[in-house]
């Protein structure tokens, strides 16, 4: 990873830590796959896009309805638990 890459992952963690108000380092919990038979939805505000079978690495259980996740773009958000499967 070039000095680049990693000022600019440094950069989308602390405006995910501004923005979600979360403290501490951010630690990957687990990883989950979006339902393939879950209908594609566009990200907005503080949800994550979704893309059938996409890989998402968890970082917080929020609630009973949604899940803290990061997607392969470095991109956080919510996402509802009612489309997400366990690998």
């Amino acid at each position: 990873m070039t000095l680049k890459e990693h000022k600019k992952e440094e950069k989308a963690d602390r405006e995910f830590q501004k923005k979600f108000k979360f403290e501490g380092s951010i630690n990957i919990l687990t990883q989950m796959m979006v339902d393939p038979a879950a209908t594609e939805k566009r990200g907005g505000g503080k949800n994550l896009p979704l893309r059938r079978g996409e890989i998402l690495d968890v970082i917080q259980f929020t609630n009973q309805e949604q899940i803290l996740c990061r997607n392969s773009q470095r991109r956080y958000g919510y996402v509802p638990r009612a489309v997400m499967l366990h690998l």
